[in-house]
């Protein structure tokens, strides 16, 4: 079973625990750097969508980016919500252990990410649209390897990740996969509400109430209470589990 969450936009460089391996598509990575290298500060600013000041810095970064010097564990890097919750930097080696086996982090830059796998602070959005190798975009550059990367021999994948990076891995599933939706919301109206805050807040529990419970079964999931969500068996089904609040 793999787990998979989205990036998050915020990084920082953090060093504390050490990075254990290279990412495992570091190669196509450096592809995509050239090609970066290779776009005016402008032509940058319209691919990430961002303010003056945070195409400035970014541009800047980029400037120096080396995929293979001064990295630190992925897991540790992101500093967006869902990862705040995540508590990585309280979790004991036992947990290390089994988020190591079991999470992927996707990636516009590196496409699929092991926790302590290095990478170096960067803005890539998988729904940039880089022409890059021949492809119009990111999703076409990644294709079906994020897919083949993730999907392990038993064939289920919990998806914890937003839409833009899920599909990914959604828009290649074959017979006899599963991929397991998980939904964090409230009922309006008779209606399941998901409020991205606190989507990403309990997305980020999840993933540690798995590293310290060593799930290995998605059924033991529906056993999560975080954040006040309990499991709604009547609005769940074997390939999407709804949590309310």
């Amino acid at each position: 079973m793999k787990v998979i969450i989205s990036p998050a936009k915020k990084m920082r460089a953090e060093a504390v625990i050490p990075w254990e391996d290279l990412p495992v598509f570091i190669d196509r990575s450096c592809i995509l750097l050239d090609r970066l290298h290779g776009l005016s500060f402008e032509e940058c600013k319209a691919l990430w969508g961002c303010s003056q000041k945070l195409a400035e810095a970014n541009y800047e970064r980029l400037q120096h980016m080396d995929l293979r010097r001064d990295l630190s564990p992925a897991i540790m890097s992101y500093e967006g919500i869902q990862y705040q919750y995540m508590g990585a930097g309280v979790l004991d080696d036992d947990a290390y252990a089994y988020l190591q086996e079991h999470l992927r982090i996707l990636s516009g830059l590196y496409g699929v990410l092991r926790p302590f796998d290095g990478v170096t602070p960067y803005r890539l959005e998988m729904q940039a649209k880089l022409a890059v190798d021949g492809a119009p975009d990111l999703y076409a550059f990644w294709d079906a390897s994020i897919y083949d990367a993730v999907m392990d021999e038993d064939r289920t994948v919990v998806n914890l990740a937003s839409v833009e990076y899920s599909k990914c891995v959604s828009a290649h599933i074959r017979e006899g996969d599963s991929l397991l939706k998980v939904v964090f919301g409230e009922l309006v109206d008779g209606k399941v509400m998901q409020k991205g805050t606190l989507a990403k807040m309990a997305r980020g529990e999840m993933v540690r109430f798995m590293a310290e419970n060593r799930v290995e079964d998605p059924e033991d999931l529906k056993g999560f209470t975080g954040l006040g969500y309990r499991f709604a068996p009547e609005l769940s089904s074997n390939r999407e589990y709804v949590f309310l609040k």
